[in-house]
């Protein structure tokens, strides 16, 4: 299933962006916001976005939305280091 959506001329006029920059910076904002409402995981978000990890990174932290860590997130992040040499 593909989600499509569409806005009319007037619209599309008054958004205060470039037409050449709409659809990429419509689809990056509506990314941070699902991020940012934990309806969208990090990486669905940032693929939603169409970037890399630490440039989405970087761009949550622009924004001041926190990067959502969990307890399984944490425990992973514990073993890694209890492994390291």
């Amino acid at each position: 299933m593909n989600i499509r959506m569409e806005f009319d001329d007037e619209l599309q006029d008054a958004l205060r962006i470039p037409p050449d920059e709409q659809e990429s910076r419509l689809r990056r904002e509506l990314s941070l916001r699902l991020y940012e409402k934990g309806l969208l995981s990090l990486g669905k978000a940032r693929q939603m976005a169409g970037m890399e990890k630490w440039e989405y990174l970087l761009l949550l932290s622009r924004e001041g939305i926190p990067r959502q860590y969990d307890k399984k997130e944490l425990d992973r992040d514990l073993s890694t280091l209890n492994n390291l040499p």
